[in-house]
């Protein structure tokens, strides 16, 4: 969202997200295979980790903040988390961030949306991957744990509705077997009305 900062340099955009920008792009994913340290840190969070991790701050404050709860065999799973939120402070340009890791275990957001934030930048570690359709297409897409997915939001500036990206959790009432998703989300500081710390 280069128009939050006028000063950031465009060298510092990862390239995968450069489109973002585009006036016709409401959505960019990356794909990504996590490793088997983060693939079993993620599963380690899940038996032995807070239900919710929920901070705004700079990445310093994040750090200091997850460090405090990090259960053992969970330095991998913070490590990548971090990692990317250092990307989304990049590609944002905010000094701050909220920075949500959850365990969901149930219907969420059952409903196709879109975010009252600028960017949002998504990363489900365990269990199905955030579902998104355009809101002209009654098309499904379901992304694999561990890929990365930047959606604008209704606060980015020059968005429409023309071609937008809608939204939502995967149900999980309608698998067969429960599944606990491990599920980081970035935002911009005042996200759903995040106080500040």
């Amino acid at each position: 969202m280069r128009s939050a900062c006028p000063t950031r340099q465009r060298l510092a955009i990862p390239a995968a997200f450069q489109d973002i920008d585009r006036s016709d792009c409401f959505i960019v994913q990356e794909e990504r295979h996590m490793g088997q340290d983060v693939t079993q840190a993620a599963a380690s969070w899940n038996a032995h980790g807070p239900d919710l991790f929920l901070r705004r701050g700079t990445i310093k404050i994040l750090e200091a903040g997850l460090r405090a709860v990090l259960p053992a065999g969970t330095q991998a799973l913070a490590e990548d988390a971090l990692k990317l939120a250092r990307r989304y402070q990049r590609l944002s340009g905010t000094a701050e961030l909220r920075f949500r890791l959850e365990k969901i275990r149930h219907d969420s957001c059952r409903r196709f949306h879109v975010d009252q934030v600028p960017l949002r930048f998504l990363c489900t570690y365990t269990g199905p991957g955030v579902q998104w359709k355009y809101a002209d297409s009654e098309t499904i897409h379901e992304t694999p744990a561990g890929w990365i997915t930047l959606l604008k939001g209704r606060l980015y500036p020059g968005w429409s509705t023309k071609r937008a990206v809608l939204h939502r959790s995967p149900p999980l009432s309608d698998l067969l077997v429960p599944v606990t998703r491990l599920l980081l989300t970035l935002d911009h500081p005042d996200a759903c009305g995040m106080e500040r710390q």
